[in-house]
C-alpha cells in the first residue's frame, strides 16, 4: 500500500489536475504522481536545460545576424555618404532649382522602389552576401564537401537516437 498525502492546492492546479483525470485510465493520483516524478526527475531537468541551451544558441546565432547586417549597412552608408561628399562637385546657383527638382523625383522614386521591396520580403543586405560572400566551394573540393556532409548527417542521425528518436527545433 502507498503512503497517503493530503495537500492543498491552488484552485487553478486542482482543475488542471481533475481535467487530466478525465481521460480514461487516468487518476488524480496517477497525475498529480506523475507531476512530482517529473520535477524530482533529474532527467526532466536535464530536458529542460538541453531546450532552454538550444534557444539561447539560436538567440545567439540570431543575434550574430543581426550585428553583422547591422555592420554591413553602417560601413554601407558610411562609405556612400564619403563618396558622395567627396565626388560631388558643388552645384552653381543657376542648376540649384532643377537639380532639387531632380533630387526630389529621385528621392520618390526610391520610396517607391523601398516600399516594394519591404512588401515583397525581398532584402536588399541578404542579396548583397549571396553575390559576395564565398561559398564552401571555393575553399574545399567536391569530395571534402561529400566527406564533410556525410560526417555532419551521420552525427545528426547519432545525436537523434541518443534523444530516443526526436529531434527537436
Amino acid at each position: 500500500m502507498k503512503p497517503r498525502l493530503n495537500v492543498h492546492v491552488a484552485n487553478e492546479l486542482f482543475d488542471k489536475v481533475e481535467i487530466a483525470a478525465k481521460r480514461p485510465g487516468v487518476t488524480k493520483a496517477a497525475v498529480v504522481e506523475a507531476a512530482l516524478m517529473g520535477f524530482f526527475s533529474k532527467e526532466f531537468d536535464d530536458q529542460r536545460d538541453g531546450a532552454l541551451i538550444r534557444r539561447l544558441d539560436r538567440m545567439t546565432r540570431q543575434y550574430d545576424r543581426l550585428e553583422r547586417n547591422l555592420s554591413i549597412t553602417t560601413e554601407t552608408l558610411a562609405l556612400f555618404v564619403r563618396f558622395f561628399l567627396t565626388v560631388t562637385p558643388p552645384l552653381p546657383n543657376t542648376d540649384q532649382d532643377a537639380a532639387r527638382a531632380l533630387g526630389k523625383e529621385r528621392f520618390e522614386y526610391f520610396i517607391r522602389q523601398l516600399g516594394r521591396r519591404l512588401a515583397g520580403g525581398k532584402n536588399m543586405i541578404r542579396d548583397v552576401l549571396e553575390e559576395v560572400s564565398a561559398d564552401e566551394g571555393d575553399f574545399f573540393t567536391q569530395e571534402e564537401i561529400d566527406a564533410l556532409r556525410t560526417i555532419r548527417e551521420t552525427a545528426s542521425l547519432d545525436e537523434g537516437s541518443a534523444k530516443g528518436g526526436t529531434v527537436d527545433e
